[in-house]
């Protein structure tokens, strides 16, 4: 199975969640999605750095560009320990089919939850790409990762919420 890289029918999409490594962990292995890059998104900061995201007033969050084949994976699919404004939960979109298709599914998700959904649905602006530390930090920094990642029990919380 081979994937073209530079299709032109290839989509990207902006999502933020928390931690960009386990984003990026998270929808790297999703069938369809090509790339998964970390970044920042969503504040008034030209090309910022970890450091003004996370500790500066820039409005940026932790965000993933995800390459896809919309052949295979739809838009439609689918924060733990990460404390701050750079780790918010937050749906960008592109076009008003993006986001009527974001604001019905966050409806669908408080009615079967019955409870208020605090992810934030943004106008895509510009994403910068982040440090080249962080690409591919899951599989890199494999140990430090997973202590990371079972310190947060994000595992465990998402068992909780969706099982």
């Amino acid at each position: 199975f081979h994937i073209n890289l530079y299709a032109e029918d290839n989509k990207k999409v902006y999502f933020a969640g928390g931690c960009f490594w386990c984003m990026e962990e998270s929808f790297d292995k999703v069938e369809g999605v090509i790339s998964v890059i970390s970044g920042y998104s969503g504040g008034h900061l030209k090309n910022p750095t970890y450091a003004d995201v996370v500790y500066t007033d820039s409005g940026h969050v932790e965000a993933v560009e995800i390459t896809y084949n919309p052949k295979v994976l739809s838009y439609a699919n689918g924060q733990f320990c990460d404390k701050g404004k750079s780790y918010r939960s937050v749906v960008f979109f592109s076009n008003k089919k993006q986001k009527d298709m974001i604001n019905t599914s966050i409806k669908k998700l408080e009615k079967n939850f019955n409870k208020k959904i605090v992810t934030l649905v943004w106008k895509f602006d510009k994403f910068y790409k982040a440090e080249s530390f962080h690409q591919n930090y899951y599989e890199n920094n494999f140990i430090r990762y997973l202590m990371y990642k079972k310190g947060c029990q994000r595992e465990e919380t998402l068992k909780k919420i969706w099982n």
